[in-house]
């Protein structure tokens, strides 16, 4: 079975510091779950390019540890270099490989971006598919002026406003944080030491300047050599053999040639299947007959076969089992985090859509807000397994003597108090998520209106299931003087739920009538 795998490939602002870059990549590697499969430092540059990969959790991880040290490491007011850099670390972009979508990118963008500015105070630009704004989409835009332009611009331009962390620039400067397609960074070296002709053929070849589409490119000199250091964004519509053409004719107007050209990081093996075919008219030629390929599909199987086996009991058959955990409570909170689930989905289907750009933001809130919901009320299966427990643990206490009777009677009292207390806390989570849902009913995809409805009633049922416990919970109580309170909270909760249906009837009648029954028209 094959698990998510996301690329990061950070960008640092040091390469002539050996040792700053084996601190940033010891801190990937620091966290269990990545493998780091490149480095590359170019001196001129001064820039550092690092490729790992791993599950989304642990790369999301990975980068903010780097990120931190960078940001201990690298001053960038002492920082100089041929790279356009606004940053410490510069770029951080998430790139889908496998078991994962492109929003799922941008959400992890977006959290990664949220706890930098947060807890390293550094101004986050989010770029690419996780840009907030149309004119930050491209990298360059965001760097304009670079770090020392930006330190000024940040404090009274509000268009250069970051979207996470502080208006302000210290010696880590601000970090762009995305997600993106594979790139391919691709430099060719021309027969010369003429940087303006690199220059001249970088305007011609990128597509900010007429050029080929979804080529990025500048001139710079490099080891004593013109170089045109270019990214190609999509190397499905514009291949590496038609740049290398393009920059080799033009190179020839000026009476030079390519030396050479090198790869900074990894590289996707269609990109240079696609090449080869180009180059050697192998015009019949089918991806299967790599040799290669062919050899990893056969292991693929094998594993697959090999590691076929009992999965853990889930959580449904443990709930089924003749015992008294899981219970109710606990399939409370499991209901509630599937309802939020599906609140989130719903925002996952209405995001990237034409029709739907004018709540973006909105849907943005809901996923984030249950996300998190949907993390907690998962926590809260086991909380009210283990509330239960302690209840019989106090039940299990000796009872011989007055003095132990009374102990037994206080610890029954105060598990059975904290055994209220977390359906309790189920039950208002519960209602978010409602709340969630019936935003995603009003605002999202139509085609979605179904699902958001379908959580708002899990979300229900699962707020109801939840008073169940607390209340019977409360009843038990030898001291009854705490159960007022929770009582009065409970019901409060109640009435805002049914307030919320009234609201969702309204929207269900408005926006999709067809799927409400007769009464309730």
């Amino acid at each position: 079975m094959s698990h998510p795998l996301v690329e990061c490939i950070p960008n640092f602002s040091d390469a002539r510091r050996p040792e700053v870059i084996e601190q940033i990549v010891s801190a990937i590697k620091a966290v269990p779950g990545t493998t780091v499969l490149d480095r590359h430092s170019d001196l001129d540059h001064n820039r550092t390019v690092v490729t790992f990969v791993g599950a989304p959790q642990a790369v999301e991880e990975a980068a903010f540890q780097a990120i931190a040290a960078a940001a201990k490491l690298i001053d960038l007011n002492q920082h100089e270099g041929a790279h356009p850099r606004i940053g410490a670390t510069d770029v951080v972009p998430f790139v889908p490989i496998r078991d994962i979508t492109m929003v799922e990118c941008v959400e992890m963008a977006r959290r990664l971006g949220k706890r930098v500015g947060t807890e390293l105070g550094i101004p986050v630009y989010l770029y690419e598919e996780a840009a907030t704004r149309p004119e930050r989409v491209n990298l360059e835009n965001i760097r304009r002026g670079q770090y020392e332009g930006l330190k000024e611009e940040i404090l009274t331009n509000p268009d250069r406003q970051p979207d996470f962390g502080p208006a302000e620039l210290g010696s880590a400067g601000a970090t762009v944080i995305g997600a993106r397609q594979p790139l391919i960074a691709f430099n060719v070296y021309l027969t010369t030491d003429d940087v303006s002709i690199a220059q001249k053929i970088a305007k011609v070849v990128r597509n900010s300047s007429g050029g080929l589409r979804f080529v990025k490119g500048m001139g710079v000199l490099v080891d004593g050599r013109a170089q045109v250091s270019m990214n190609l964004t999509n190397y499905r519509q514009t291949s590496i053999a038609r740049v290398v053409e393009m920059v080799r004719r033009e190179a020839q107007r000026y009476g030079v040639a390519i030396h050479h050209s090198e790869l900074v990081g990894l590289i996707p093996q269609e990109a240079l299947v696609d090449a080869a075919v180009w180059y050697t008219q192998l015009d019949q030629f089918e991806p299967a007959q790599i040799l290669e390929q062919k050899l990893f599909e056969a292991m693929g199987k094998e594993e697959s076969a090999s590691g076929a086996g009992a999965d853990e009991p889930d959580f449904i058959d443990q709930l089924a089992a003749a015992t008294p955990t899981p219970g109710g409570g606990s399939a409370a909170a499991h209901t509630g985090a599937a309802a939020a689930a599906l609140a989130a989905m719903v925002a996952r289907l209405t995001i990237g859509k034409k029709k739907y750009a004018a709540v973006e933001a909105d849907m943005w809130k809901i996923i984030e807000a249950a996300d998190e919901l949907r993390e907690q009320l998962k926590n809260g299966v086991e909380e009210d397994a283990r509330a239960f427990d302690a209840i019989m643990e106090a039940m299990r206490l000796p009872k011989d003597t007055e003095t132990q009777q009374a102990a037994r009677a206080a610890a029954l009292d105060q598990a059975t108090l904290h055994a209220s207390q977390i359906p309790l806390g189920a039950a208002e989570k519960c209602l978010k998520v409602m709340a969630l849902s019936l935003k995603a009913a009003e605002l999202g995809n139509l085609n979605a209106i179904s699902d958001a409805a379908s959580g708002f009633t899990l979300a229900r049922a699962a707020l109801d299931c939840a008073a169940y416990n607390v209340r019977i919970n409360l009843a038990s109580l030898g001291d009854a003087s705490p159960a007022g309170a929770l009582l009065e909270k409970l019901d409060e909760l109640e009435h805002n739920a049914v307030e919320l249906e009234k609201k969702l009837r309204e929207v269900l009648s408005e926006r999709a009538p067809g799927i409400l029954a007769k009464s309730l028209l």
